[in-house]
């Protein structure tokens, strides 16, 4: 394909980190298909997705007008006095001015849309492979750190995890925190003090967390049963993203798709705020971006073979390509 025909102008490389079971390839498959898998096998290696999305305006431009205007709807409306209603139109209800007084030369037309690949390499989240799969990160230019919100441990890590992206991936990486599987936690206000008394509860990042699959609950889940609880809050996840320069916090749900794609979608959007910054050699193998010309049309990566790995078993598994 040539860099002509290529339905993208850019090609970026994205990592998918965190523990195993947090949801890392359900959220790769949510945004690359648009589905959700109930049962999924355990990641072996690393798995690969891609997904081309718009970035840069005009599509940033009306994202953030739609976003105003939520924003706007959710806003009680003004409360207007006997003397406030009688009073002449503010300047912001004029009527527009009349024809001739305006510029009638033509608008200039809107710039053209550019469209970036996300190439998506779901890495494994068990200690086993964890040696392994840190070799994926060379060359991320974005990254989804991802906890469960129900499992505290996974929270606990994300710093191990951050820190072993930072010593290999481009200095420039940006990296998104998310908290996922949001669809299983009530929303926050409804268990607000039961949250923070847990929190207390918990020993501090230092000690070994407690096992969240102990006794006959299982992970996520009280002993006794029951809904999963909210074991880590947003203000508390939000303040760690603030102490360790992460670009955002988001929580989502691949199984509902809340969120999905904005987590994806910011991560994209800030990288092509890096491109028109000059961050990037676009035509450097090792940078985490390229153009698509310097790609070829193609992957630009490396070709996205399956990996064999042995396990301490000696048993052999294959990374399986979600899209």
């Amino acid at each position: 394909m040539s860099s002509s025909s290529a339905p993208w102008d850019y090609i970026a490389k994205l990592v998918c980190i965190g523990d195993s079971g947090c949801g890392k390839s359900s959220l790769t498959i949510r945004l690359c298909e648009g589905r959700f898998v109930t049962h999924h096998d355990v990641t072996i290696g690393v798995e690969f997705g891609s997904r081309v999305v718009p970035v840069g305006p005009p599509y940033s431009l009306d994202a953030a007008a739609s976003q105003q205007q939520q924003q706007q709807q959710q806003q009680p409306p003004p409360i207007l006095d006997a003397t406030s209603q009688s009073s002449p139109a503010s300047p912001k209800g004029l009527p527009s001015p009349p024809l001739a007084s305006r510029d009638k030369s033509s608008p200039p037309p809107p710039p053209p849309q550019k469209h970036m690949k996300l190439s998506l390499w779901d890495t494994a989240g068990q200690e086993t492979y964890k040696s392994v799969t840190r070799s994926y990160f060379r060359g991320a230019s974005g990254a989804l750190l991802v906890f469960d919100l129900t499992r505290r441990s996974t929270f606990q890590h994300v710093t191990d995890w951050l820190n072993d992206l930072r010593q290999i991936a481009e200095p420039d990486i940006v990296v998104v925190l998310v908290g996922n599987k949001a669809d299983l936690v009530p929303p926050e206000g409804e268990e607000e003090g039961q949250t923070q008394g847990d929190a207390r509860a918990q020993p501090s990042s230092s000690s070994p967390p407690p096992p969240t699959g102990a006794g006959p609950g299982t992970p996520g889940k009280p002993a006794g049963g029951g809904p999963p609880r909210r074991e880590v809050s947003r203000a508390e996840a939000e303040a760690w993203a603030r102490q360790n320069g992460i670009l955002e916090y988001i929580e989502t749900s691949a199984k509902s798709g809340e969120n999905v794609e904005r987590a994806f979608m910011h991560v994209a959007e800030r990288i092509f705020q890096n491109i028109q910054a000059g961050k990037y050699d676009l035509n450097d193998r090792r940078s985490g971006v390229k153009s698509a010309g310097a790609a070829g049309g193609g992957g630009g990566f490396g070709a996205q073979q399956p990996v064999r790995l042995t396990t301490a078993k000696g048993q052999q598994g294959t990374a399986r390509a979600c899209c």
